[in-house]
């Protein structure tokens, strides 16, 4: 019970974080949860022939539904970057034209873009405080304002001030 209390303040997506990182325990309680709108949905499309408690069958249903989304079979579909969508700021192209860019490129102006790269990090490094430093890093990894709130515990609203004050300091050195 003492469980129960404490699942309900959190919100369903907070919860499903939370089953997939292992806590089973978690499960009960959903199930419960939406135990009565499932069945009110199930009663409403009866089946002929059909067995009048689904209950067996929603049940294994949203199991299989729970362990579908804890595969990373699609992941890569779902999180893909398009190669013709259009990057950061107006006249910069495509993903693709800047492959198409590299195959231009010899060896010198490649030296020289790495070394160029080397100094833009050097004068962020220089110029961000150690927490615009740490938003740098984990957005760049991909993380998103909230993953990055949770792992910073900041609040996402501090994510995204931080990421404006580099963009403004970005900007501003370059």
């Amino acid at each position: 019970m003492q469980k129960e209390t404490e699942y309900q303040n959190e919100k369903d997506e907070i919860l499903i974080e939370q089953l997939r990182g292992g806590q089973e325990e978690i499960t009960e309680y959903i199930m419960e949860k939406y135990k009565n709108l499932v069945r009110k949905r199930a009663n409403a499309m009866f089946l002929m022939g059909g067995d009048p408690d689904a209950d067996l069958c929603i049940t294994r249903q949203i199991y299989h539904a729970v362990e579908a989304s804890q595969r990373k079979k699609h992941q890569p579909l779902n999180t893909y970057i398009s190669l013709n969508a259009e990057r950061g700021q107006e006249g910069e192209g495509t993903l693709l034209d800047l492959l198409e860019s590299f195959e231009n490129m010899n060896p010198e102006q490649l030296l020289i873009d790495r070394e160029n790269t080397r100094a833009v990090q050097e004068k962020l490094r220089k110029n961000l405080s150690s927490f615009e430093q740490q938003v740098l890093q984990l957005y760049l990894r991909g993380m998103n304002y909230r993953q990055i709130a949770e792992e910073l515990k900041k609040e996402p609203k501090a994510i995204d001030n931080a990421l404006q004050r580099i963009r403004g300091k970005f900007l501003k050195k370059v």
